[in-house]
């Protein structure tokens, strides 16, 4: 019983200055079947809400509060959204890790009632895709799979693989002991042709950005005398597989 108008007009207002109570309330008086519907609202100032129809199949309820809005319906019961709730106030790391990690708890406190099926996570941020080109930073979704949240995951540690870049604790130093395995690995995939001398020289640089480039992986990258432990690992573990 979706109302998809709540989305766009919602935005709408509340660009235009709205509060996140007083869009819910302009959303609610627009809609005559608004006891149907579940909504969350956040807005710029970090003002939460959540609404829950009378009509919505049990269980059905949400929190909210500063920075947050949780919420759901058809539920084994109300420890799925308080699950929701807690762990994503008392998680750290990236907004995409925390909100995966709180839909991961809230499944492991009953979850839906009907079992498990899909899930998605959306980011926005401004200019935040690839190259800057649109807003959405992750846009992530596993339509039908036995173990969705789990997937979803998966699919999350991809992105960030792919498209963030170097944390200051993924840095190696190219030193003799990486650039060496570097090389080897490199070797065996036919990208480098010289020796394993563990030098990060032209020849050994030359390579691992031709690797970066063919497996996409150009946002890690890193100027000067360094290696991404998650590439260097990927790496590794491609050649042995080869």
């Amino acid at each position: 019983m979706a109302n998809l108008h709540y989305g766009e007009l919602g935005l709408e207002l509340l660009e235009r200055g709205y509060t996140a109570e007083e869009t819910l309330q302009a959303l609610i008086a627009l809609d005559p079947d608004h006891e149907e519907r579940q909504v969350g609202i956040v807005d710029a100032s970090g003002n939460g809400v959540s609404y829950t129809g009378k009509n919505c199949f049990s269980y059905a309820g949400g929190l909210s509060g500063e920075h947050f809005a949780c919420q759901g319906n058809i539920l084994v019961g109300e420890e799925t959204v308080t699950a929701l709730k807690e762990v994503f106030l008392s998680s750290s790391g990236t907004l995409a890790e925390r909100l995966v990690s709180a839909l991961d708890a809230a499944q492991n406190a009953g979850g839906d009632k009907r079992g498990r099926q899909s899930a998605a996570l959306l980011v926005v941020k401004e200019k935040g895709s690839y190259g800057g080109y649109n807003d959405r930073a992750i846009d992530l979704r596993v339509d039908d799979h036995p173990q969705p949240i789990k997937e979803l995951q998966r699919l999350l540690q991809l992105h960030e693989m792919y498209f963030q870049k170097t944390k200051e604790e993924e840095k190696l130093p190219a030193d003799h002991e990486y650039v060496e395995r570097l090389q080897k690995a490199l070797h065996k995939l036919g990208y480098y042709k010289g020796s394993m001398h563990g030098r990060f020289d032209e020849e050994t640089k030359e390579s691992y950005e031709q690797f970066c480039g063919v497996e996409n992986f150009e946002e890690r990258m890193i100027p000067g005398n360094w290696l991404d432990k998650n590439v260097l690992e990927f790496l590794e573990k491609k050649a042995a597989v080869e």
